[in-house]
């Protein structure tokens, strides 16, 4: 549910990314996750995409996580490719009422019984990123009993504490274990760390790609990663009563140090960064070269009080 007091905000996102190529590009294949979920505390009220060259075939749908995907094919000759998102979405402030978060985080363990639907994502990936180091700095954090909101938050500030943002310090195919040995990277190195983190004491935590508000409410600071797509972590807990088997998911940032709140705008999730890219693609060129210009821009455009009702429980 809503907090009392707080507010429900209105955002205008504008994602737009431009490919620029020194020849002719003769097809263009795109798949683009650029479309914020609808979810409790998150209400998506409008969107489109424009696409210039305009394709030749388009689609819409959703994978297994629940997240829109876009795909285009733009079969016009072209030496640039404009993609744009635009979307109008609401974000409630969220409720921060303990709950299951405050029991021992032994406890927040998935399970087939307690969470058949967070079990896949307490698993590594392959090839794995948990490595021996990443268990041991996660063990600081993570003495026996300890109430799983106080562990989770230790952690993200030491990660936020430890690690350097550095621009350019890494590409999106860089390992873990080379983000931990070099302390530097970017959100999505951040939050890819967390998530090995969580795993590697067995929690269920996913990666998440969105926004954050480009002007924070009054007496926040700016945010690092505002003005380009964001990427945050999420980390699981037993639902309160037994009977609602999906749990709930805390987000957490540790590039900013803190949970997700009204800033935060989620457009989709998944196991790692490689199952929600913003975009990828194919293309069919004799270019030698190529770049991209991504900017994003989050426009806070209205407030207004929250409703306090009872929300349902995301998979």
């Amino acid at each position: 549910m809503t907090g009392p007091g707080g507010a429900v905000r209105r955002y205008q996102v504008e994602h737009r990314t431009k490919y620029s190529y020194s020849g002719e590009v003769t097809n263009s294949y795109g798949r683009a996750y650029l479309t914020p979920r609808d979810l409790p505390g998150q209400r998506l009220l409008s969107h489109d995409i424009r696409i210039d060259p305009a394709p030749s075939d388009r689609s819409v749908g959703a994978d297994v996580y629940g997240n829109i995907t876009s795909y285009f094919h733009v079969t016009t000759e072209h030496r640039a490719l404009t993609v744009v998102g635009e979307s109008l979405v609401e974000v409630d402030a969220p409720l921060r009422d303990g709950g299951p978060a405050a029991e021992p985080w032994e406890k927040a363990r998935p399970t087939g019984a307690n969470g058949p639907f967070a079990v896949e994502f307490a698993l590594d990936l392959h090839p794995p990123e948990i490595t021996a180091e990443v268990a041991a700095y996660t063990a600081e954090s993570f003495p026996p009993n300890r109430p799983l909101l106080d562990a989770v938050a230790e952690l993200n500030t030491r990660i936020h504490d430890d690690f350097a943002y550095r621009s350019g310090a890494t590409t999106v195919s860089t390992r873990v274990a080379d983000v931990f040995a070099a302390r530097a990277g970017v959100c999505q190195d951040f939050a890819r760390l967390a998530v090995a983190c969580l795993r590697s004491h067995g929690l269920a935590a996913r990666y998440v790609s969105g926004y954050l508000a480009t002007d924070p409410p009054p007496g926040k600071e700016r945010m690092v990663g505002a003005d380009a797509t964001h990427a945050w972590a999420a980390v699981w807990t037993p639902a309160a009563h037994g009977s609602d088997r999906a749990g709930h998911w805390l987000d957490l940032d540790p590039t900013n140090d803190q949970f997700g709140d009204e800033r935060y705008i989620t457009a989709a999730w998944g196991r790692d960064y490689a199952d929600v890219p913003p975009l990828r693609g194919i293309i069919y060129t004799d270019a030698k070269d190529s770049t991209i210009t991504v900017s994003v821009d989050v426009t806070e455009i209205g407030i207004r009080p929250a409703r306090v009702v009872p929300v349902p429980h995301d998979p």
